[in-house]
């Protein structure tokens, strides 16, 4: 396969030469004659197609007396990939072939390992999905008015029905792709490096929450670790931090230190995004030969250090503002030794805010005794400990915003 045909695949573009020289002797070649059914609707999904020559219809009840062609693809173009971004994987339409057309299969395996090399495909999956939902949207607008112009008597009332129909529907499209999204940029395993531990958990308020976190190796020696929170909940602030996210990881993968990283960051998210968003970071270095984690903070919470003597201590700190205010920004660059037995916990502020049935904070103060009596503790197993005490606090009350920790275990 030549790779010079996958440059123009919107969803790889901006790929390395490298990466789409990969990809092409990856992906498999299927040639299928006209009305070849791809897959069907409601099937579980392991597989997204790319269009080389001819056409692919997408349809609702495929084959069916109530079918609906919901758009036709031709080369360049692809279709299954949603199915690859929901967490169950379930087809939401079929696709068969229109004519006799050549296709690139690109299988569920290939995809996780492709945006695992590369965190800007992310980025470009928000631009396709965000572009298919407002075409989306707008062919629903006009099935809307169509349906309506036949039901004359009863126009008013339906359109307010089907307006609300139509909404419903959109939005849970939207939740279930940007959730697709915020899943797959966490990292599926986290770095095992020696003398250190590394844990981490995630717990959303709602099906797509702001908080993200990675941990990832630089070099052989050096590992980036990242949390970040972004304002507000919902679609807008899971694609903002998609974006977000991108835009560090790339940064850091070019050997930056952690304040120029987020320097950069910002400067490109204040100078391109038209959004009242923005989010708060932690972003840092472990080199494991020292045990110094350098790193920098974007206005997140302070980090807490616990000794292997349950000394629990909150590291000293300057003022820090976070990404995507304005262009110039105060921002807190620190440094700490870890030695054997210490625990560093990185968290995001859901972890203090939860609220019991009496709507009292947990708090910083029990946060800190509950982290005393983990000293010690496996990395992983510390961060489920601390999940598991404020799912007790909570006592069934509703969990008014995202939960992520990341902890960092010196073993020596």
């Amino acid at each position: 396969m030549n790779p010079d045909l996958l440059v123009n695949v919107s969803l790889f573009r901006g790929l390395p030469a490298g990466e789409l020289s990969h990809l092409a002797g990856t992906l498999r070649v299927l040639d299928v004659p006209p009305g070849t059914a791809l897959f069907r609707e409601d099937e579980v999904g392991n597989e997204m197609f790319i269009v080389v020559t001819g056409q692919v219809e997408v349809a609702k009840g495929m084959n069916t007396p109530e079918e609906k062609i919901l758009k036709t693809l031709g080369p360049g173009e692809y279709v299954g990939e949603m199915s690859l971004l929901m967490p169950r994987g379930q087809r939401s339409a079929g696709a068969r072939a229109k004519d006799h057309a050549r296709l690139w299969v690109m299988t569920r395996a290939d995809f996780d390992g492709l945006l695992d090399r590369q965190p800007r495909l992310a980025y470009n999956m928000v631009e396709v999905l965000s572009e298919r939902l407002a075409d989306f949207d707008t062919a629903a607008f006009q099935d809307l008015v169509e349906k309506n112009r036949q039901l004359q008597k009863a126009y008013d009332e339906l359109k307010a029905a089907h307006a609300q129909i139509v909404e419903k529907e959109r939005l849970e499209r939207e939740l279930q792709v940007a959730a697709g999204i915020q899943i797959s940029i966490l990292p599926h395993s986290l770095p095992k490096v020696a003398g250190f531990e590394f844990g981490a958990h995630m717990a959303p308020a709602r099906v797509v929450g702001g908080d993200f976190y990675d941990v990832f190796p630089l070099d052989d020696d050096r590992i980036g670790v990242l949390i970040g929170d972004v304002a507000d909940k919902g679609v807008p602030s899971a694609i903002f931090m998609a974006r977000t996210h991108a835009l560090i990881t790339a940064e850091a993968l070019r050997g930056g230190a952690p304040g120029a990283v987020l320097r950069h960051v910002n400067q490109y998210l204040t100078r391109l995004e038209q959004t009242d968003l923005f989010v708060t970071v932690i972003y840092g270095i472990l080199d494991r030969r020292t045990g110094q984690f350098a790193f920098a903070r974007a206005g997140h919470e302070l980090p807490l250090l616990v000794n292997a003597g349950g000394t629990v201590t909150e590291l000293p700190h300057n003022r820090g503002m976070p990404i995507g205010v304005i262009p110039e920004f105060d921002l807190d660059e620190q440094s700490v030794s870890l030695v054997s037995g210490d625990t560093l916990l990185l968290y995001t502020d859901g972890m203090y805010d939860c609220r019991n049935p009496q709507g009292e904070r947990f708090g910083r103060e029990r946060l800190c005794e509950v982290l005393r009596d983990l000293a010690g503790v496996e990395a992983q197993a510390a961060c489920d400990a601390l999940l598991k005490t404020l799912l007790t606090y909570r006592r069934g009350a509703d969990q008014d915003d995202d939960v992520t920790l990341v902890t960092i275990h010196a073993t020596g």
